[in-house]
């Protein structure tokens, strides 16, 4: 079958799924392959579920006419998702970077969306399955879309941006994350400014932060440049001491906007709020919507969220965790008002051969202050001697949690996605 009639098959469905768990009726189903499945063994279920239309790579014994065969599962998904893409003509922003991508991302649909039909990437969809399947979900009525790009190795970005077709491009930083895959900091570099590398060839808009040299760098050669930062910037902004924990920022040039209290946890957090003030402004969204937005903002997704129990206060920022974050947050909650003070710290994940150096400055840093009490967790704190608990396993550290005297107590919980910190919380 033609891309083109499949295209016209996807206009009349109600959307495409890759897991029949979440199948709705009407929608293509794509049978893609991985590791630990094969979606070709659920395409018959599928098709019994409701689905229109079953796209497979394997023709196997149970022939259907609603069977649609191709060479390759991943690759049609992506192919028809960018021919959906080239229909609409509209700002597609992309966004990259070691930490801070899915806040600024979240912050910025939360600041567009009050002017714009705006769609974007749902929860961590950053992939390469998760874009193509964020830009099959918008519509005809889009006026703006914000797509969310993660890495771990080169030509990643570089082949998203193939299909996602960014007129606008953002990079949050370049930090140490997934040095497993990328091998350096130089090639993290590299393989974030792929975004940059699209932007330039086909003529389209960044938006930098002016505080990092290293992004000026990435950027040369961009005409149409956005600016935000600390200063020298065309958005500037500044961390108002809080006693709470939470971010306020005042606006210092590009908008009149009064102090902004938002429910984000830590001035780590000051770069993604200017970054979505600076997006808002550009495209026109009005001071007082900006501002608004941004107030009203929650994390919900264990993402430098704050959680208040029987007098705790609680900062749960346990979705992902590299060197540049977990120092970042140990300094805010260090200078962090009130006590006493517990850490439960996670390990690092994909660090490669930098794992034991890296942790071990963790360590370093965290005897720099004083704390209550200090809970590592896995595996990767086992190898640098550390004067503080440690356990293997998230289970193992909920004992520690629960001596805790909560009433006026400070705890942080951060650490990579793969130790789960966030079950620490789990009947507490």
């Amino acid at each position: 079958m033609e891309l083109s009639e499949l295209y016209k098959i996807f206009l009349q469905s109600t959307g495409v799924c890759t897991d029949t768990r979440g199948l709705a009726p009407g929608n293509i189903f794509f049978a893609l392959k991985g590791d630990n499945f094969n979606g070709n063994e659920y395409a018959i279920k599928a098709i019994e579920s409701g689905a229109s239309y079953a796209v497979i790579d394997e023709p196997g014994a149970l022939a259907h006419p609603r069977f649609i065969l191709t060479s390759q599962v991943l690759k049609t998904l992506q192919d028809l998702a960018k021919m959906h893409r080239q229909q609409f003509r509209i700002p597609f922003i992309a966004i990259t970077g070691s930490n801070g991508k899915t806040t600024t991302k979240e912050l910025a649909h939360a600041v567009l969306s009050t002017h714009f039909k705006t769609y974007t990437t749902s929860g961590n969809l950053n992939n390469h399955i998760g874009i193509p399947l964020t830009l099959l979900r918008v519509n005809a009525d889009a006026q703006m879309a914000i797509v969310e790009m993660g890495a771990n190795h080169l030509h990643e970005i570089e082949g998203y941006c193939r299909y996602a077709l960014p007129t606008h491009g953002l990079i949050t930083n370049c930090g140490k994350a997934h040095l497993e895959g990328f091998g350096s900091t130089e090639n993290i570099m590299k393989g974030k400014g792929e975004l940059f590398d699209f932007i330039r060839e086909t003529g389209g808009s960044v938006f930098i932060n002016n505080d990092y040299d290293y992004l000026l760098k990435l950027s040369k050669g961009i005409s149409t440049q956005v600016s935000y930062g600390t200063k020298n910037a065309d958005y500037t902004g500044e961390p108002i001491s809080s006693t709470d924990g939470f971010l306020e920022v005042k606006v210092t040039k590009g908008a009149q906007l009064p102090r902004i209290k938002t429910q984000l946890v830590g001035d780590y957090n000051l770069p993604n709020v200017l970054a979505a003030i600076a997006m808002g402004k550009t495209f026109g969204v009005p001071d007082e919507k900006i501002q608004k937005a941004l107030q009203e903002y929650a994390p919900s997704n264990s993402r430098s969220q704050m959680i208040e129990k029987n007098g705790a206060k609680i900062i749960l920022d346990a979705y992902n965790a590299n060197p540049s974050s977990m120092q970042a947050a140990i300094a805010n909650f260090g200078k962090m008002h009130g006590g006493p003070k517990y850490v439960f710290l996670g390990g690092m994940k994909e660090m490669g051969a930098e794992s034991k150096q890296e942790h071990l400055a963790l360590i370093n840093l965290l005897k720099s202050y004083t704390w209550e009490k200090v809970v590592l967790v896995g595996k990767e704190f086992s190898e640098v001697p550390a004067p503080f608990v440690h356990v293997e396993k998230v289970e193992d550290a909920r004992p520690w949690l629960k001596k805790i005297p909560l009433e006026g107590a400070r705890i942080l919980i951060k650490g990579s996605r793969g130790i789960s910190m966030e079950k620490l919380l789990e009947g507490f």
